[in-house]
């Protein structure tokens, strides 16, 4: 029997019983000899079977196309603004970092004419200092934005349901790592976060609590849905912040970057494709439904990122374990709508669960949608080495270690942003 054909058996599997996941697991390959591919689709070539050759046709409709595919194949809708949004500053501290920064939190509300309304706590860090507007980053986070900086006066968030356990001083700049704060600042750039938690709490029946409950009756929903997945509530989300980032005077509205680790870098990536504002988008070890080639037989698979986590995706997705060549896309084809703006792949050498290797040739196959461009990108053919980052207008990073966001990630990030994002402008005086 052939691999394709067990994998999709295995997905007639209710994911649920036990140890039914544990065998998804044991068809799973990290070992390189065994890799194989399915045809890999092109970026040029249009559903009817013709081929584009110019931006326009690009953009017109090839682009068009792929985003539409997206929509109705994997990641589901995305709502339109909402009808009205407000924004509350809760604290201000001129003193913040040292004395480097200006730190503020501030609730976003979302509000719809059928007066349903939706919060976010955004923390904002603003460079004292240099001259205004400056650029800024923006990415979202895993347990609330008191985890990811050590002061330890900012407001818990991101407590839904079952996700009270990260409300805890313990949990202080437990992932202040993930953030570099300081070292962002200390190069002029803003940086903003928002728990993803405070768009769709991460888990099976976070309908009710998601910001899809300003559109439509997903009350009691539970698991997958037919239009709607998580990954497009926190996309969504992703330009919300833009939306309040981009009103502020100190920021630079036309240079903002997107970054996001694991499964918000998948978020990022679709965000980024919807959504034009954004310089630069930044994946960070996205992995499977994010910057890896789906077709290539190695680490996560579909099978298991879909059971595991099915509210990522829509409902029509799960047909895909086994049958990813019936997909008319591969995942080069999300990075290259990114095109022509900024695009930053980052690996980690240990994480195989995440395959290196396949988000590295998924980044160099963007290479013809960005040539309509007249923008040329690396060859991307062989795999650097770990500590290995390559400054281009599409950049890739691999560090050492396993999987995480780190320093050696936001030095690479940093000096990519020093020459495509432009620095945030000179120290005062």
């Amino acid at each position: 029997m052939k691999l394709n054909e067990i994998i999709r058996n295995a997905a007639k599997m209710d994911g649920e019983q036990a140890g039914v996941q544990e065998y998804w697991r044991t068809l799973l390959n990290y070992d390189e000899s065994k890799v194989f591919y399915s045809n890999i689709p092109s970026l040029l070539e249009k559903e009817d079977g013709t081929r584009i050759a110019t931006v326009s046709e690009w953009e017109n409709f090839r682009r068009k196309e792929i985003i539409r595919s997206y929509k109705t194949l994997m990641y589901g809708e995305l709502p339109g603004p909402p009808d009205e949004m407000g924004f509350e500053i809760l604290n201000i501290r001129n003193d913040a970092l040292d004395n480097t920064a200006v730190r503020k939190e501030i609730r976003i509300t979302m509000g719809m004419k059928n007066g349903r309304r939706h919060h976010a706590i955004l923390l904002l860090y603003l460079p004292k200092h240099v001259r205004t507007p400056v650029p800024s980053f923006f990415g979202l986070n895993f347990k609330g934005n008191h985890t990811v900086t050590d002061e330890r006066d900012v407001l818990m968030t991101g407590t839904q349901n079952n996700l009270k356990d990260f409300l805890n001083e313990e949990m202080r700049g437990c992932h202040s790592h993930r953030f570099c704060f300081k070292d962002v600042i200390a190069r002029g750039y803003a940086s903003a976060t928002i728990c993803y938690h405070d768009f769709f709490p991460d888990h099976r029946n976070g309908w009710d609590e998601s910001i899809f409950q300003l559109f439509d009756d997903v009350t009691g929903h539970y698991g997958v849905h037919e239009k709607y997945s998580a990954i497009g509530a926190w996309s969504w989300g992703m330009s919300r912040a833009i939306d309040y980032l981009q009103s502020l005077p100190e920021i630079n509205p036309e240079k903002i970057a997107l970054h996001g680790l694991s499964r918000i870098g998948k978020a990022v990536l679709w965000s980024g494709a919807n959504d034009e504002r954004c310089r630069i988008i930044i994946s960070n070890e996205s992995g499977c439904g994010g910057a890896k080639l789906g077709r290539r037989y190695f680490g996560e698979i579909y099978l298991t990122l879909i059971y595991a986590q099915p509210h990522w995706f829509i409902k029509p997705f799960r047909y895909f374990p086994g049958r990813e060549d019936e997909l008319p896309f591969d995942q080069h084809f999300l990075l290259a709508l990114t095109a022509p703006r900024g695009l930053v792949v980052g690996s980690a050498e240990e994480d195989l669960w995440a395959d290196p290797k396949g988000e590295f040739l998924s980044t160099g196959l963007t290479r013809d949608v960005y040539r309509l461009y007249g923008i040329e990108i690396p060859e991307y053919k062989e795999l650097p080495a770990a500590g290995t980052t390559v400054v281009a207008p599409v950049s890739y990073h691999i560090r050492h270690g396993k999987h995480d966001q780190n320093k050696d990630d936001w030095d690479a990030y940093l000096m990519i942003a020093d020459q495509y994002l432009q620095k945030g402008g000179e120290k005062q005086e």
